[in-house]
């Protein structure tokens, strides 16, 4: 396989279509070696339009190549932002965002990933990213305010909890919602006790461990 031409192919054919334009995104996602954060086992899926299998539970997943630019691309990392990624998983995304940061605090509930993705990082030249195995769903409020964080998975709802641990002008993007259909969120603080939140396009993906789901009982 000609991987220069499978990362382009997959820049042109996957991520433009999906009105992912960011030139700094784009620059990114030729540079960075997705495949290196595959498992030695799917390395030919890489570049595919499709979800990647990283562990025994099937939600453990590399997300769709298309569906991590775009979040990129709508959460706007700054040089001087330090981010919150939620769901390591193998590291991929947590070196995009270490290559736009200051700094990113990484936490993954698996251990096994969690063991991993520092390998794949160092091996990436990405330095200024920290991985720990933690419950992300309530975040890391020692560490923060964070100026952007990313779930990298889906939930039912946006904790509250995390939302009280971004800055002031701080984003968070995440994929919100049930099946069939959910939809990517930006969420901006703007103020002590004020957000605003835009739902700008679909999207489904598997569910982030830890998550606490909804009552559905209903009298």
């Amino acid at each position: 396989m000609d991987l220069n031409q499978a990362r382009f192919n997959m820049i042109e054919q996957q991520i433009r279509p999906w009105e992912v334009l960011d030139p700094n995104v784009l620059a990114l996602l030729s540079t960075v070696r997705r495949e290196d954060f595959a498992p030695l086992a799917h390395k030919a899926l890489a570049f595919v339009d499709m979800e990647i299998p990283l562990g025994k539970a099937p939600n453990q997943v590399m997300l769709a190549p298309r569906v991590q630019a775009r979040m990129l691309q709508d959460l706007a990392v700054r040089p001087t932002d330090k981010v919150l990624d939620i769901g390591t998983g193998s590291g991929f995304m947590a070196a995009l965002l270490g290559h736009q940061a200051a700094s990113v605090l990484s936490l993954e509930l698996d251990a096994t990933l969690a063991a991993q993705a520092p390998s794949n990082l160092q091996k990436a030249g990405v330095h200024n990213v920290t991985v720990r195995q933690a419950d992300g769903s309530q975040g890391a409020a020692a560490d923060g305010p964070f100026d952007a964080i990313l779930l990298s998975g889906s939930v039912a709802e946006v904790p509250a909890v995390l939302l009280k641990q971004l800055s002031i002008g701080g984003r968070l993007v995440a994929i919100v919602g049930d099946e069939p259909m959910m939809r990517t969120t930006l969420i901006t603080r703007n103020g002590e006790n004020s957000w605003s939140t835009t739902e700008p396009w679909d999207c489904n993906a598997p569910r982030l461990t830890g998550f606490a789901e909804p009552s559905r009982f209903k009298f």
